[in-house]
């Protein structure tokens, strides 16, 4: 077994001179520092009083599922020698939200994945299937992630 380690640093920028007198009194704005990353200005979702223009933490963890995907993706695409020469995805998630708490009760992956071998689209469903068991953030959350790939070929 090899372990991973990460870590990184949150700061709170919400004070708004009050600190937390109030639920409307102070702002929800972090930032995420990483070292030799760049600053992420990270804020609530709109509804919960934060900030639309940052990165709240559903957006962030359906970025992670997203791009753990797509790179799980790349990586069985090369053991299988299937070339991809473009890979997008407009992922969706859906958060359920019952009084202060609330949880994400989905997520659904849409990549659109173009191949350089017309006769490896078909292969490609496949491909996504191994993905998703490769996939660390898949297989860290509690819940279900489907998949609804295309695929196409590459113009020649």
């Amino acid at each position: 077994m090899t372990l991973h380690h990460y870590a990184l640093e949150l700061e709170w920028t919400g004070d708004r001179g009050t600190g937390t007198s109030g639920f409307r009194e102070y702002g929800r704005d972090v930032l995420a520092r990483g070292e030799g990353r760049p600053t992420l200005e990270l804020s609530a979702d709109r509804p919960f009083r934060g900030d639309p223009a940052r990165w709240n933490p559903e957006l962030l963890l359906l970025a992670a599922v997203s791009e753990c995907h797509l790179l799980s993706f790349l990586h069985v695409a090369v053991t299988h020698a299937v070339v991809v020469t473009a890979y997008t995805d407009s992922p969706t998630a859906t958060l359920d939200q019952r009084g202060i708490g609330g949880r994400i009760t989905e997520a659904t992956l849409r990549p659109c994945v173009t191949v350089a071998d017309p006769a490896h689209v078909d292969l490609v469903s496949a491909l996504h299937a191994e993905a998703a068991e490769a996939c660390f953030i898949a297989s860290s959350v509690a819940f279900p992630i489907t998949h609804e790939p295309t695929t196409r070929a590459a113009q020649r």
